[in-house]
């Protein structure tokens, strides 16, 4: 990793660095798998307002985006 060489093959990376990418990846695929369950559920006992939680999400990203949030 101490070479001044700058054009590096792409096998040139660390097994650390490699490691802590997949444990990344690993900790986001969890996360997005306990979301999901969790707005599965909350969907289930929302019933026929799912549509309009979607709108009211989607009208407070919109005022964040612009700023009027």
């Amino acid at each position: 990793m101490g070479r001044s060489n700058p054009k590096r093959d792409r096998g040139d990376l660390d097994v650390d660095s490699l490691l802590r990418i997949v444990l990344v990846l690993v900790v986001i695929w969890l996360v997005l798998e306990v979301v999901g369950g969790i707005l599965g559920i909350l969907g289930e006992l929302l019933g026929p307002l799912r549509p309009l939680l979607g709108l009211v999400v989607v009208a407070l990203l919109v005022l964040w985006l612009t700023d009027r949030l």
